[in-house]
Parts: C-alpha cells; sequence; structure tokens
C-alpha cells in the first residue's frame, strides 16, 4: 500500500468534505439521514455529545446504513474516523449500538466486512470499533444478545461469527502484518479486550494464536514498547485461565521469557500482570518445576525487596513466594527428573545413574501414555546436542534394565532404529552408551545387569 495511505490517521481524514447532499440526491441516503449528518458532522465534541445523548441510536443507523451501503473508500474512511472519535470521546457510547430500536440492524456486519478490504486505515478502525462493541453486548440469561432470533427477516450477524471472524483477522496480523508497525500494537490492544470471552480465547488457541504472541514477550524501553509488552502480557495472564492455552504456553519460550522480562522491569503494572500469571500456571503441569529450576524464588525475593506502591502487587508476590516454597517441598526426583527431559536439557545429574532413583520411578514412566519416555525417543531423533543424546540413550538404557516390560515397550516404540543410527556418531559418549542401549535391548533385563558404563 502506499506510505501516505498507510499512515493516514483520523486527523486527516475528518478533515475532509463529503458531499452528503449528492449522496442523498442519488438515494444512496435518505433525506432524514442528510439532517442528521448536517447537525453532526464538524461539530464540537460539546455539541456532538449532546446530539448523542438525546438521540444516539440514530446516529449509529445513519453510520451503518452508510457503510453499508455506499462504497467510496473516501466517505467509508470519514465514517470509520468519526465512530472512533465517538467511542474515543466516551468508550459507554458501544452499548448505543446495543440499543433495542437497533434490533433489526445487523450492526456488525459492515466492520466484520471491511477487516478484509480497503486501507489500513479501514481496517485498523474496523478492527477496533468491532471489538469495542461486540465487547458492550448485554448478556441475556447467559446468552448474548445479537445474533438471536428477531422479528426481522433480515441474517443478523451472530456475535459468535463476529469474535472467530476477528481472531482469525487478527492472528493474520500477527504472522504477516498488514502494516509494518502498526498491525502487531493494534492487533493485541483488541484481544487484550477480547481474551476477556471463552469464546475468542478457544478460537484463539484454535488458532495457533499462542505462539503468536510469546515472540512479543521480551524487555521493552520505549513508552510505545511498553504499552505493547503490558498488553501481551495481559493476554498472557488471561490465556493463563484456560486449560488449552496453558497446554501451549507450556510448550513454548513463555516462561523464560515472562523472568527475563520481571527481572528487568521497573513499570509495576507490567510486573504486577506477570507475578499473578505466574501464580495460575504454578500448580499447572509441570511449571511448578520450571519456575524452581529458572530460579523464580530468588527472582520474588528480589523484587520483594523494591520499593512496590501496588498493594496487589505486594500481596501477589507473597502468594507466589508461598506457592513455590510448598511446590519445592512436593517437587519429587521424577518431577525434576520429567522437568529435565521435556525442556531437552539432559546432562549428568546423579538421578540418571542412581539405581534407586529407577527402582523407586519407573512406574512413573507409565504416566500419560509413557510421555517422558516419547519425549527422551524424541530427543534421539532431533537434539544436536551430544551430551544430551548420550544421557538419552543411557536412560533408554536403564528403562529396558528396571522395567519388567522394558524391551518390548522400547521395541514397539521404534527405539532401535533411532539408537543404532548413534553407534556411528562422531563423540565417543554417544557411541558409548548407543551400544549399552542396544545391548540390554537384544540382551533383556536378566542378562544385561552386568553390563554398567
Amino acid at each position: 500500500m502506499p506510505t501516505d495511505q498507510a499512515e493516514l490517521n483520523s486527523e486527516q481524514v475528518l478533515r475532509r468534505d463529503i458531499p452528503w447532499e449528492t449522496y442523498m440526491t442519488t438515494k444512496l441516503i435518505t433525506g432524514t439521514s442528510l439532517q442528521l449528518l448536517r447537525r453532526y458532522d464538524k461539530k464540537s465534541e460539546l455539541d456532538r455529545a449532546q446530539l448523542l445523548e438525546n438521540d444516539g441510536p440514530s446516529y449509529i443507523h445513519v453510520f451503518i446504513s452508510i457503510l453499508r451501503d455506499i462504497q467510496k473508500e473516501d466517505t467509508v474512511e470519514y465514517v470509520l474516523a468519526l465512530i472512533d472519535d465517538m467511542l474515543t470521546a466516551n468508550p459507554k457510547r458501544s452499548k448505543l449500538f446495543h440499543d433495542k430500536t437497533l434490533a433489526d440492524e445487523d450492526i456488525y456486519e459492515p466492520f466484520l466486512r471491511l477487516l478484509w478490504k480497503g486501507s489500513w486505515f479501514i481496517q485498523e478502525k474496523s478492527s477496533k470499533i468491532l471489538t469495542s462493541v461486540v465487547s458492550a453486548r448485554p448478556k441475556q440469561n447467559g446468552l448474548n444478545a445479537n445474533g438471536k432470533a428477531t422479528d426481522s427477516k433480515k441474517k443478523i450477524t451472530a456475535s459468535d461469527d463476529v469474535l472467530k471472524g476477528l481472531v482469525e483477522w487478527l492472528c493474520i496480523q500477527l504472522k504477516k502484518p498488514s502494516h509494518p508497525t502498526r498491525s502487531i500494537p493494534a492487533s493485541v490492544n483488541c484481544l487484550a479486550t477480547l481474551l476477556k470471552e471463552p469464546v475468542v480465547r478457544s478460537s484463539f488457541v484454535q488458532a495457533d494464536g499462542v505462539k503468536l504472541l510469546v515472540p512479543l514477550i521480551s524487555p521493552a524501553s520505549t513508552q510505545q514498547s511498553i504499552q505493547l509488552l503490558y498488553e501481551t502480557c495481559l493476554c498472557v495472564w488471561l490465556l493463563s485461565y484456560y486449560e488449552p492455552a496453558i497446554e501451549y504456553l507450556a510448550t513454548s519460550r513463555a516462561l523464560p521469557r515472562l523472568l527475563e522480562v520481571v527481572k528487568g522491569s521497573t513499570k509495576e503494572k507490567v510486573v504486577r500482570l506477570i507475578v499473578l500469571t505466574f501464580k495460575n500456571l504454578l500448580s499447572k503441569g509441570s511449571f511448578g518445576a520450571q519456575m524452581v529450576d529458572l530460579g523464580l524464588p530468588q527472582i520474588v525475593q528480589s523484587l520483594k525487596a523494591q520499593a512496590w506502591s501496588d498493594e496487589d502487587l505486594l500481596e501477589a508476590l507473597n502468594n507466589l513466594e508461598e506457592g513455590l516454597k510448598d511446590n519445592i517441598k512436593k517437587l519429587s526426583s521424577f518431577d525434576k527428573y520429567k522437568q529435565e527431559v521435556l525442556l531437552g536439557h539432559l546432562d549428568w545429574s546423579p538421578m540418571h545413574k542412581d539405581p534407586h532413583f529407577w527402582r523407586d520411578n519407573i512406574t512413573n514412566f507409565e504416566e500419560n501414555d509413557f510421555q517422558t519416555l516419547r519425549v527422551l525417543l524424541t530427543i534421539l531423533e532431533t537434539s544436536g546436542d551430544p551430551r544430551a543424546l548420550a544421557v538419552a540413550c543411557y536412560d533408554l538404557s536403564q528403562f529396558i534394565q528396571y522395567h519388567p516390560a522394558g524391551r518390548v515397550i522400547v521395541t514397539d516404540l521404534k527405539a532401535k532404529e533411532r539408537v543404532m543410527k548413534l553407534m556411528n556418531h562422531e563423540n565417543a559418549e554417544v557411541t558409548k552408551n548407543a551400544l549399552l542401549c542396544i545391548q540390554r535391548l537384544f540382551l533383556g533385563a536378566k542378562y544385561a545387569s552386568f553390563l554398567q558404563v
């Protein structure tokens, strides 16, 4: 898109003179719409506020009719700028779109359609307005208004369809931004509002959106980047209440990135959100073990020593500290081992060669359909770290040694071919442990118990 078009702003757009009379002559707007527009257009915020107070839904009807019936880009941009100005001056005006007099009006369709066409200005304003309007819809008996059956024969766009369409557009913007600097902040800003809705969390996870947010968690210095970081952290915090999203966060670099930010940030609102996110994730899956492993208890101590004025933050830090202490007490040796494997950070820590560890924990390997064992096999196939490969081969040999059905299970999981390849590895430590593993696989536990590294 041309640079001048990409950098267009509301102030520039609202300087335009739109030929409303011509539109009435060509029957694109009604005489009543023309009267309303003459009263409203080019007037001060004070005058407009009074008009909206007295007859707000009528103006919404005019704006939606224009966006539905007039295709000219200059005019579409102008009306979107008017609506955006109106909502920015008073966000509560979003409720005007849901007035009962507009029950037969498809208030969402024009904005949803405009997300996918026209200038960046049109797309950005449409996403912002749509987010405000759909978030302001009244809840009725647990159901959202708008999109339910009305007396009208017209098809009304359902709010769930709006939310799904919005999420799709926002994820595309995060993946392939239409605008080099504004797509990502605009999208995250919308998501920070929309992710309060369960249906949005579900759509966002299904669209693989979580992994698009994680790279945005990074230390910030400028005012704009601090705001983007804050809104990104707000999104992650909202997602930390949703189990399927938590699973995505667990397999990403979200935790180390959040730790990196919290260590260096002096912005209370950012620190508070991250601490609250940690608190939510602490009891989920292997997060507690990861937090301990990454040194969060020490970071919490350091944060508590700083002079924060936010009482909620201080309380959250105290709660997180208590939770971490409990977690450390509960953290068994197998939890630590599993953590090592899931992160792919295998090293010769004492438990690997401790017979007691293997005897006491061998049945734990059966959890989640042998998840830990399967990850070990993935490490054998994908890791480029010789130490990790050597330890994985050794651990596999220990599993064969200590589990009653070890050989059968490992054979069924097609481990033999992967280990055989490693017998020709350039690293001696890898070949030695691959050989041990193959010997135990062929000989079985009964005959291989004398084989030691």
